[in-house]
């Protein structure tokens, strides 16, 4: 369906990112979750959100990676540490000898060419990852594609195609083009805060590692964002953005800095599916477990875009976030409804659904109240579909 509604855009961003879910206190029904974290239990999740590139809106999910890894046998009793020494040596060297399809990274290149078949090759999907999709494979693959570009964080200081030049140092090198205002998000490392970032860019060439058949150097183009008068106590944003895009001129690299902010909107569609549709407290068993996450991916999708609406857009008509049949509900359950039917309206009528008090006017909308809500106005538009049938 997201593939579909995006098909009429000539340009959306793809966001990617990784998530655990964690089910280790499930006793009695583990087969099927596996080890992850430090010494957690469950699931591993890897979506990729379509992005209107304009706004930032949400327009849904285009692809989905659910899998569990599989647990590590224990060691020999009486093992001694120079066995352990060379068990441990073996493992490493036996996971570097995989094929790289078998790999967990596969997913980022998963996720290219999977969307690359899946939407209309009149629109062009830009990725944008963090530092985790920053390996080679992800641009060698894009250069093979048609219609997809990629945009990354840098995790690595690459060589470029001169032997003696590294990626920090080039871009170091070159003067500083603007200075851009971003706002950044809360996170459990940050605080929310306004910051100016000093931007510099220029084209670069990596150097293609001896294990690709395609020595050929990959062009992209590289943008260098880094904060202007940190405030004390914090972390300075430094972003080492790698892309291939063509970035020529000042405003193609600020849509670039632009563009990775979005990235975001995935990590908040993690949250909400963990703290709102609460994913992790389910105790199924595995095979129901990702039948069930499947469901509920759909519905923080929905309250992703919703929340989103209700942040930036309030006096939007509320037509933009439900169908004709929610809004009659909806309607029907509110006690005086406006003549105008706001996007604000209609997730105070979705959190009243989810017992949120009125009356403590000051108590902002949570993600769980509006949750319930959600849920029970499905209930009620489904309920009004059959009382229709018979």
């Amino acid at each position: 369906m997201t593939a579909e509604n995006v098909a009429a855009q000539d340009l959306v961003l793809c966001v990617g990112d990784t998530t655990f879910l964690d089910y280790g206190s499930i006793v009695a029904k583990k087969e099927g979750y596996g080890p992850i974290g430090k010494g957690g239990n469950g699931l591993i999740l890897h979506s990729a959100l379509a992005i209107e590139p304009k706004n930032g809106q949400s327009l849904g999910l285009l692809w989905q990676k659910l899998w569990n890894r599989e647990s590590k046998p224990k060691p020999p009793e009486n093992e001694t540490s120079t066995q352990k020494k060379q068990r441990q040596a073996q493992a490493r060297k036996e996971a570097r000898n995989r094929p790289f399809e078998q790999k967990e990274s596969y997913k980022w290149v998963e996720a290219l060419t999977t969307i690359e078949n899946l939407t209309s090759k009149y629109t062009r999907v830009v990725h944008v990852f963090d530092r985790e999709g920053d390996i080679t494979e992800v641009f060698d693959k894009v250069r093979q594609l048609k219609h997809t570009g990629v945009l990354v964080r840098a995790a690595h200081n690459r060589s470029l195609d001169q032997e003696s030049e590294r990626l920090w140092s080039k871009l170091l090198a070159q003067p500083i083009s603007f200075e851009q205002e971003i706002e950044l998000p809360q996170t459990g490392q940050r605080s929310a805060r306004k910051t100016k970032l000093a931007v510099r860019f220029c084209q670069v060439n990596l150097r293609t590692p001896y294990r690709f058949d395609n020595r050929d150097p990959l062009p992209v183009y590289a943008v260098y964002a880094t904060e202007i008068g940190c405030p004390e106590g914090e972390t300075p944003v430094e972003w080492m953005l790698l892309t291939t895009e063509v970035v020529a001129d000042i405003q193609t690299a600020s849509l670039i800095l632009r563009w990775y902010t979005y990235r975001w909107r995935v990590e908040e569609y993690h949250k909400i599916f963990k703290s709102g549709c609460q994913v992790e407290r389910y105790r199924l068993a595995a095979e129901g477990m990702k039948t069930l996450v499947g469901f509920l991916s759909v519905i923080a999708v929905e309250l992703l875009q919703l929340t989103y609406l209700h942040r930036t857009q309030p006096s939007a008509p509320a037509i933009e976030i439900l169908n004709p049949l929610e809004l009659k509900i909806l309607k029907a359950k509110s006690p005086k409804p406006p003549k105008l039917l706001t996007v604000n309206w209609a997730v105070e009528a979705i959190a009243r659904l989810g017992g949120y008090l009125e009356h403590r006017s000051k108590t902002p909308i949570g993600i769980q109240v509006l949750w319930r809500g959600w849920l029970k106005l499905h209930d009620l538009c489904e309920g009004w579909q059959l009382a229709k049938e018979t």
